[in-house]
């Protein structure tokens, strides 16, 4: 008992920074994205692809979480968006406390939309509010079609799920719609893109529906 005490005190404190953090970014009219996966589904060549569509149309920030190496920052600074590091040294998930320093190293102007790409992690992640006003899994045909059966709290806490790599279809063992079915059952108000970093099928569709939550219409 003293265990789930301690867990519950732990979380409520990150839940009252993580408000904190979103009444800061909303006073602003910045919206904020919580990037989730396992690792290897795509998340940072997602994000590459999205700031190029959205140049011009959209001012991205973007918070990115990495166990070790800057590698992911640097691909998205290179993309065009001002982006901020964070290191956890091995824990497995992002907190609210650091979203709240990060956000002092980042120049706010400008920004209609912070993503914040989380660690390569189904489980924990899933549990910890950074203070985002919608969550999205990444899922790819490459990592097997078991994922929201296996991990059903992550796609229980989004509110987006893009299933990323359909160029790979011809060549994986993977059951698209089994793994929308499965998803669904758990979370029937997921909303779901199909698309290809690749090829650019589905990015269209993804980076409209992004800019018009950017814009307070989702």
């Amino acid at each position: 008992m003293p265990k789930v005490t301690i867990a519950q005190n732990i979380l409520a404190a990150n839940d009252t920074i993580a408000e904190e953090v979103q009444q800061a970014l909303a006073a602003r009219g910045i919206r904020t994205v919580n990037l989730m996966s396992s690792p290897g589904a795509g998340k940072t060549t997602l994000l590459e692809r999205t700031i190029a569509r959205l140049r011009g149309q959209l001012g991205i920030s973007v918070i990115e979480g990495d166990v070790e190496t800057s590698a992911d920052a640097e691909r998205i600074e290179a993309a065009g968006a001002e982006t901020v590091q964070i290191n956890t040294r091995g824990a497995c998930h992002l907190e609210a406390h650091m979203i709240r320093d990060a956000l002092r190293q980042i120049d706010l102007e400008g920004t209609g939309l912070l993503v914040i790409e989380n660690i390569g992690n189904l489980v924990c992640p899933a549990a910890w509010n950074l203070g985002e006003d919608t969550r999205v899994v990444v899922a790819s045909t490459t990592e097997g079609d078991d994922k929201p059966a296996k991990y059903p709290q992550m796609f229980a806490a989004s509110q987006v799920m893009v299933v990323n790599k359909l160029d790979l279809l011809p060549y994986v063992d993977y059951d698209l719609e089994k793994v929308k079915r499965h998803a669904l059952a758990i979370n029937p108000h997921l909303r779901i893109f199909e698309v290809s970093c690749r090829t650019g099928t589905g990015l269209d569709e993804w980076c409209e529906w992004l800019a018009a939550f950017a814009h307070g219409k989702m």
